[in-house]
């Protein structure tokens, strides 16, 4: 009797937490989508993009997708130990099987053409860093949304500082991006030392 009441609780809380996880990324899903003319001012200034890139756009109709089902995974879990219903507790069952095995399918999938997806996230890499180089600090909304960019993310560039080592920001200012600057051992740092030792 013990047992079957700590499974019950414990079902309660790991779906519930399902259930937040997914209402959590069904927001932020809603807000991509509704914003997403933030994102396609960013990707309109990378130069010899693929056509494809241009999808990244679509990726909150897919986290709408995803936090709707997990709402309703977790819904479907958290019911159906409250209430120890069969249908509800058999729903569960199925739809968390059907995810397994989509995951199995998925690894084998990635695991066979791991090359072919690194070749396309370095070919990427190089598009966004030679953009970086071409427009930021010539471009002013280009340099507005990496600007907001990293100050959300709290990062330096795509990789790191070297990516703006380049660019026409760095040669006309001899700074780099205020995000770049937070450590004490940033490049801000080094530029600063070189021009103390001049």
């Amino acid at each position: 009797m013990c047992c079957k009441g700590f499974l019950k609780i414990m079902m309660f809380v790991f779906n519930g937490v399902i259930f937040l996880a997914g209402a959590a990324i069904l927001a932020v899903g809603i807000w991509v989508a509704v914003d997403r003319v933030s994102l396609l001012g960013f990707l309109e200034h990378i130069e010899d993009a693929p056509p494809e890139l241009a999808q990244l756009a679509n990726v909150g109709y897919l986290l709408i997708g995803v936090g709707a089902f997990l709402t309703l995974v977790g819904f479907l879990g958290c019911c159906g130990a409250v209430k120890e219903s069969k249908c509800m507790l058999l729903s569960f069952f199925t739809v968390v099987l059907i995810i397994f095995l989509v995951e199995v399918a998925a690894g084998v999938v990635l695991f066979v053409f791991e090359p072919l997806v690194q070749n396309v996230l370095d070919e990427i890499e190089q598009k966004v860093a030679r953009s970086i180089e071409d427009n930021y600090g010539s471009d002013e909304s280009f340099t507005s949304v990496w600007n907001s960019t990293m100050n959300e993310l709290k990062c330096c560039g795509y990789n790191n500082y070297t990516d703006f080592m380049n660019s026409q920001f760095v040669s006309t200012t001899s700074s780099y991006p205020v995000t770049c600057c937070t450590s004490s051992s940033g490049p801000c740092n080094e530029i600063a030392a070189k021009a103390d030792v001049q």
